[in-house]
């Protein structure tokens, strides 16, 4: 398993811990997510550039923008043979995001009202839609790029790629008011364990079949 998958995967068992001791010794939000909200909109919020910047990361884990690129990286997959990886990123994809759909529902958190909200929002609020969307689709689909990526740099930078992506709409939600931070790591946390599930689970039906061409 590469470096980088793998220590995402611990700080991700790390973060899910923490806010499952936080949620039993306080209640939702939690106080230092009213203090980052109000201190990063407290810094950005006459900032102009940041505000489009945050709108423009934001659209990049939406619900159309991911559909778009799983249907065109399993596209891929199938042109260049790749038949298991084809099959297991779009497995991935779609059952992460019916997934997290059934947890929004069932948490039914209410979106943060503490400073206005940037862009219009909808549902509820636990986890972050997009933070969670944006994970498991790029994560995955860049955990599963190694498995068949010859080049050492290529599977580091495709895998660095993915997470600074994630990073970058996850706190694009909080700097635009509509997620408490919880709610983002919460979603990062859900998307980087599935990324990893989904990796062990392709690399052992790999070698049992003996590859996939």
């Amino acid at each position: 398993m590469p470096q980088l998958l793998m220590g995402a995967g611990i700080a991700a068992v790390a973060v899910t811990l923490a806010l499952l001791l936080g949620l039993i010794a306080d209640r939702w939000p939690f106080a230092i997510d009213r203090w980052i909200m109000l201190a990063v909109r407290g810094e950005v919020g006459g900032v102009g550039w940041v505000r489009n910047a945050a709108v423009n990361l934001t659209a990049l884990g939406s619900v159309t923008v991911l559909t778009v690129v799983t249907i065109a990286v399993v596209g891929l997959l199938l042109v260049q043979r790749l038949w298991l990886t084809a099959l297991a990123t779009g497995a991935a994809c779609w059952s992460g995001g019916w997934a997290v759909t059934l947890v929004k529902n069932e948490v039914s958190r209410p979106r943060p009202t503490l400073v206005p909200h940037w862009v219009d929002v909808h549902n509820a609020s636990f986890p972050s839609g997009h933070a969670a969307g944006s994970a498991l689709v790029y994560l995955t689909i860049a955990a599963l790029a190694t498995q068949v990526l010859r080049d050492e740099a290529a599977r580091r930078y495709v895998l660095a790629l993915a997470i600074v992506l994630v990073g970058a709409i996850g706190i694009s939600r909080v700097v635009l008011g509509v997620h408490w931070p919880s709610d983002v790591l919460a979603g990062w946390c859900f998307g980087t364990l599935w990324a990893l599930a989904w990796w062990k689970a392709t690399a052992a039906a790999r070698r049992s079949i003996g590859g996939e061409r």
